[in-house]
């Protein structure tokens, strides 16, 4: 099966299963950034022992997340689920005093039906402290996607806009007709509707991203999520919202349907094409002609320059983890490199239709072929491609790492790439960084063999 995207870019689908990263692993970038929460798993054994190995290395930071552990007897339905939740949510309450609690449902509560969606109203109204639920199952979802669907979760509970948009303009224009020292401040914002981006980024990068639409007068009203659930951005009809993460679908569908935004359907801002990209259409959504662009992406690509040396005319292999492939995948063709397939896991390519489009038009400026899209990649089939192609580097899940290195192929865990930072300008040469570290291990090795070689010949 394949669609047709804009005739050129044909995306093929395979009948491969998700072999990712498990999506409950969202919790360890989720608490961090949401500083007044507490996320609750509840799952079997094998999801503790997976939290415990995968995030152990955050222990001395005093992590804001446990475990509910089902045990036969629940998963046999012969036990009040309720009842154990809701000890553990007091006793929660009592240790931490978080102000949102957030039950992660598991494979497990998919599997026998597990309730959560009911229990979690009446005992939010016990305990007093909202409750939100997000399935987060590796079922149904690839890796990212378990902060898709937190983040769709969590939209339900952002308010309303306190007035309504007709009146809202009225209200600005009699606030700036009073001269105070905030007149100053909002004066070098353009006057525009609401914004609010949403994606869960580190503080310093959501700043950065800030800091760039100041430049073009654009003021982003808030974000989703917040660093506090107490400071959720207003959402409702004629609020506009831009996502920042490729794997942000089901968020984007919730704000639209449910929440009545409008979305700013842009490209990501992964690259400084892709960030440069990502303001310009903002802009012009707005109304707001943006200055400098051309030149500070310009300015970006030279600084890279030493980074680009390496990885010009080397071809590289996406089998598919995170969700962030295509995006990785444009920028890198644009940085030089050849790219044989991108696999990725899930693609709506409605949410991702800016993003394929600055891929089609990269690889035509670049004079290159458009690489091989394949949603659910099959990973026989991967395997046997890869050995025919035999990359320079393959982006992969951490399972097929290790057999594709002793194989002679250089790789690099996609895991890495959803916990780097590696939006806007400024955090460009952080992709490359993790791009070329394999490649200039295999060289270093090469080189070593080759001054080997010389001293037994001597």
């Amino acid at each position: 099966m394949s669609v047709k995207i804009d005739e050129t870019l044909t995306v093929e689908c395979e009948t491969g299963n998700y072999h990712t990263f498990c999506p409950i692993s969202c919790v360890s970038w989720l608490y961090q950034k949401i500083e007044d929460s507490f996320f609750l798993v509840v799952g079997t054994k094998t999801c503790g022992y997976f939290l415990q190995n995968a995030l152990g290395v955050m222990i001395f930071a005093e992590p804001r997340y446990a475990m509910a552990e089902l045990e036969e007897g629940d998963i046999s339905a012969q036990l009040n689920d309720y009842e154990g939740l809701k000890r553990l949510c007091i006793r929660i309450r009592k240790d931490r005093d978080p102000s949102v609690i957030i039950w992660i449902g598991t494979c497990t509560t998919e599997i026998i039906k597990m309730d959560l969606e009911g229990m979690a109203p009446k005992l939010e109204w016990e305990i007093g402290i909202p409750i939100l639920v997000a399935r987060a199952n590796g079922l149904d979802y690839a890796f990212t996607q378990g902060e898709d669907t937190v983040l769709a979760a969590m939209a339900h509970r952002c308010p309303e806009p306190e007035f309504p948009v007709r009146e809202r303009k009225e209200i600005l224009q009699k606030f700036f007709a009073f001269p105070s020292k905030k007149k100053e401040e909002l004066a070098e914002y353009a006057n525009h509707p609401s914004l609010v981006l949403f994606g869960s980024l580190p503080s310093n990068v959501a700043s950065q991203l800030n800091l760039e639409l100041r430049r073009q007068s654009i003021k982003v009203s808030g974000w989703l999520p917040a660093q506090r659930y107490t400071d959720l951005p207003s959402l409702g009809d004629g609020v506009y919202v831009c996502g920042v993460n490729p794997f942000l679908s089901r968020t984007a569908t919730t704000l639209i349907r449910r929440e009545k935004c409008e979305l700013i359907g842009a490209p990501f801002p992964i690259g400084p094409d892709g960030t440069r990209a990502w303001i310009e259409k903002i802009c012009s959504v707005f109304g707001v002609e943006a200055q400098g662009l051309e030149e500070r992406e310009e300015r970006i690509w030279e600084s890279l320059k030493d980074y680009l040396d390496l990885v010009r005319g080397k071809s590289v292999f996406f089998m598919g983890d995170n969700l962030l492939e295509v995006s990785l995948a444009r920028f890198l063709i644009r940085c030089g490199m050849i790219v044989h397939e991108i696999g990725i896991p899930y693609m709506d390519k409605r949410y991702q239709a800016a993003e394929l489009a600055l891929l089609r038009d990269t690889c035509i400026n670049m004079c290159v072929p458009i690489p091989r899209i394949v949603e659910k990649p099959d990973n026989s089939n991967q395997i046997r491609r890869i050995r025919e192609l035999q990359p320079d580097l393959a982006i992969t899940g951490m399972a097929h790492a290790n057999p594709l290195e002793a194989r002679g192929i250089s790789t690099k865990w996609s895991v890495e790439f959803t916990f780097a930072q590696i939006h806007g300008f400024a955090n460009a040469r952080d992709v490359l960084e993790l791009v070329t570290r394999p490649l200039r291990r295999q060289k270093n090795l090469e080189d070593l063999g080759r001054t080997t070689l010389v001293r037994k010949n001597k």
